[in-house]
């Protein structure tokens, strides 16, 4: 899909979109209890979509009731289920790092797929602690097979990688016969997000703690307990549409909780430290940030960026992808090992079609920047992974957009 976006102001009241993150773990603590839950607030995005998918696979019932965005799920006892056709991951890298430790609590073989560019991700921490707990795993160019039973005992991760292996087995171990320890390695980075898996756990009574800053206690042979919850909204999505303020625009966003544990919820500081000069940030908590706070530096006075490491490991080459389409305003960067400069430039609109780069995030930063200076972004269909919603509210608050279908 190719769109075409008009300089404007956006004005107007919107609500934030459920979070992601919150909505994959909800989803996976419901399909792990034996009875019914009902989750409030659900966005059906093609992420969201595949862990659904996958969670029906174990043989969990998932259903949409009354205004469509409320899921009732009867669950599963995750000891005996398990699927017995593949695992269907897409390309959310949520759903296959989260499922994978739930597929070795039967025993039976399991085989997961998913996009190439997904499959191409790391999934070494899988791998070794496969290896080292004598457990069946074989990586093929589209898929992952695994089988064995995982046991209890003492796990060590690096705390450097994505924290969703460590979700993962936050997922599975509760259930497993004994206790169980994760020990992480320094530094820790996204831990609001292994904050977040804490809190989805104790929501349906199951626990697990940390026991000093990097090691987390799991007590063996717990029982998930159905509830009822709703989804927060969602700050790193949120930012793309105050991001437009940003740009000069007047958007209140409803719906986002003051003592949120996500991570994201920090864009605000970020955004105004853009807005007063040329600052150094770290994001190595919340890279998902990254491609926004980039467009806005290019926007602005320019900005440092550290902890960008893992934005290689995204849904594209975020550093480079950004790099790539933020020339087309005039802007120069550079990118290092684990860092990024934006240089201020006189920002002007696009000499070019923009690509989207087959990622969500890098299409709602360039959408916001073209609310600035106008200009047409090619393969934007993508925001469909993580806010289909996106170009409707841009609509709502008085921007013009134009969709055409490829």
């Amino acid at each position: 899909m190719t769109v075409t976006i008009k300089a404007g102001r956006a004005v107007g009241v919107t609500e934030a979109p459920p979070s992601k993150s919150m909505t994959h773990r909800l989803l996976i603590c419901a399909g792990m209890c034996i009875g019914e839950s009902l989750i409030h607030g659900v966005s059906f995005s093609e992420d969201v979509s595949a862990t659904i998918d996958g969670l029906r696979n174990f043989g969990a019932v998932v259903e949409r009731i009354g205004d469509g965005r409320t899921v009732r799920i009867q669950g599963v006892d995750m000891l005996k289920a398990y699927p017995k056709t593949p695992l269907r991951c897409r390309e959310s890298g949520s759903t296959l790092r989260f499922l994978l430790p739930l597929a070795l609590l039967s025993g039976k073989k399991v085989v997961l797929t998913g996009a190439e560019r997904l499959l191409s991700r790391p999934m070494t921490v899988y791998e070794e602690l496969c290896e080292f707990k004598d457990l069946y795993y074989k990586k093929a160019d589209d898929s992952i097979t695994v089988q064995g039973k995982l046991p209890a005992g003492r796990y060590t991760v690096s705390g450097n990688i994505s924290s969703q292996f460590i979700s993962g087995l936050l997922f599975a171990l509760p259930f497993v016969d004994g206790n169980s320890y994760i020990n992480i390695t320094p530094p820790i980075e996204s831990r609001p997000y292994l904050d977040l898996t804490l809190s989805a756990l104790k929501q349906f009574g199951l626990t697990a703690t940390w026991k000093d800053d990097h090691t987390l206690y799991i007590p063996g042979n717990q029982k998930a307990v159905p509830c009822e919850c709703s989804v927060e909204g969602d700050f790193s999505n949120a930012a793309f549409l105050d991001a437009l303020n940003f740009l000069g625009g007047d958007v209140r966003i409803k719906g986002l909780a003051d003592e949120s544990l996500q991570g994201d919820r920090d864009y605000g500081r970020m955004f105004e430290l853009l807005d007063l000069g040329t600052p150094a940030l770290h994001i190595g908590d919340c890279p998902d940030l990254g491609p926004i706070l980039f467009a806005l530096a290019a926007a602005r006075y320019g900005g440092v960026f550290r902890g960008t490491r893992r934005l290689r490991l995204k849904e594209s080459d975020r550093s480079f992808a950004m790099t790539e389409e933020l020339k087309k305003f005039g802007v120069s960067s550079t990118v290092h090992e684990d860092s990024m400069v934006i240089y201020p430039a006189e920002f002007h609109a696009p000499t070019e079609p923009l690509k989207g780069h087959n990622d969500h995030r890098i299409v709602m930063s360039l959408a916001v920047l073209l609310t600035k200076v106008g200009g047409i972004i090619e393969g934007a269909e993508v925001v469909n992974k993580s806010y289909p919603e996106f170009f409707e509210v841009l609509k709502s608050l008085g921007v013009e957009v134009e969709e055409v279908d490829a």
